[in-house]
């Protein structure tokens, strides 16, 4: 398994759009298809690969030069809890701290709270809710 960017409106990122859509909004009853997709050109996108196949992924946002927002973090549902996430999410850590950003924040689906606070993340606030499930907000500081 490689980590590596995927550049907007490409091939890749066509498979990164039906991966996140199969499994962070269809089963919502949402369609990512209906979603501001142009403002996600200057976001920084993150495949997990196995060859040529996307597995996973993570979108980072730059908020200012030392901040940035991770979100719509997925690992296909049969590779699930094999490291891979970690792998994925350590990856994009590293390039964002080359990036010269200090800290992070993500809002996590409470059912993946525990994986962000094994790789350091803590909650921040109060539960909230988001695309109709409850979200915790958390921060880590790179």
């Amino acid at each position: 398994m490689q980590v590596r960017t995927i550049q907007y409106d490409t091939s890749e990122y066509r498979q990164e759009l039906e991966l996140r859509n199969r499994l962070l909004r269809v089963p919502l009853g949402l369609d990512i298809y209906a979603e501001d997709l142009p403002a996600e050109r200057e976001q920084l996108h993150y495949g997990l690969f196995d060859g040529e196949l996307l597995v996973g992924c993570a979108i980072a946002i730059l908020k200012s030069d030392q901040h940035a927002k991770i979100r719509q973090m997925a690992v296909d549902t049969g590779l699930q809890a094999q490291g891979l996430g970690r792998q994925l999410l350590t990856a994009a850590e590293d390039d964002l701290r080359q990036r010269g950003i200090q800290w992070l924040e993500l809002a996590a689906r409470i059912e993946a709270v525990g994986f962000y606070e094994k790789l350091g993340y803590q909650t921040v606030g109060d539960e909230f809710v988001e695309v109709g499930i409850p979200h915790r907000h958390m921060e880590k500081a790179l």
